[in-house]
């Protein structure tokens, strides 16, 4: 069956999940008030539609209720965010993903009973503070329990050395997902560099200083893998 999903609210952070979504291919209602969002995202995904999200006959209009979830992406309305997030659990969504600006915003969602909430301000603060602090540290993705997924360049220590020997999960308490590594293919007659995931990495694959390795673990035992080899 193909997933349906409704975005509300078509601002650069909504647009982002309405496009991957449709991208994906998953059946996208893309909503905005403005009318040139709307036009902007409509050749990208199933339906775009112009429209008062606090008007409830306008949501039920769309069977908004028969979606697989919705994301209500509105920005800088957070009225207008709250009325509409009302509305979606008055008509019996069976799924809502809200946006919350702020820790306020945030501690309103969760007494409204809204278990989805999506801080992207704040995630990407987090992202910019920590590859500030670690430049070896390609992407970062934080997790509940202060978990995280990271993508780090192979720490200096650790190259050329086995997963084996290295002893991520006895010494750091961390989980090699896998590995992007650079491999030379000719293409159209050129050599040219190509990144590949080599899959689930063994405890003999060896690590090379171009690889980007993506750790699963507390934050303070990645921090500590990456003081430690640098």
């Amino acid at each position: 069956m193909i997933n349906r999903f409704a975005v509300i609210g078509l601002g650069q952070f909504g647009m982002s999940i309405a496009r991957t979504l449709a991208a994906r291919g998953a059946e996208v209602l893309a909503i905005d008030l403005l009318l040139d969002k709307v036009e902007f995202v409509k050749d990208e995904v199933a339906h775009a539609v112009a429209m008062d999200t606090t008007d409830v006959k306008a949501l039920m209009a769309q069977n908004i209720q028969d979606m697989d979830a919705v994301v209500v992406a509105i920005g800088e309305n957070f009225e207008g965010l709250l009325l509409t997030t009302v509305l979606l659990q008055d008509l019996g969504v069976k799924r809502i993903i809200a946006r919350a600006a702020s820790t306020q915003q945030r501690m309103i969602l969760e007494k409204m009973g809204v278990s989805e909430i999506l801080s992207p301000e704040e995630t990407v603060g987090k992202t910019v503070a920590e590859t500030l602090l670690h430049p070896n540290m390609k992407s970062f993705l934080p997790l509940a329990d202060d978990y995280e997924i990271v993508e780090i360049q192979t720490p200096k220590r650790v190259v050329n050395r086995t997963v084996r020997e290295i002893g991520l999960r006895q010494k750091y308490n961390l989980n090699l997902i896998t590995v992007k590594r650079v491999f030379e293919e000719e293409r159209d007659g050129r050599v040219t560099e190509v990144e590949h995931i080599i899959g689930v990495p063994q405890g003999d694959t060896v690590l090379y200083d171009s690889d980007i390795m993506i750790l699963l673990g507390k934050e303070q035992d990645v921090n500590k893998f990456m003081e430690v080899n640098k």
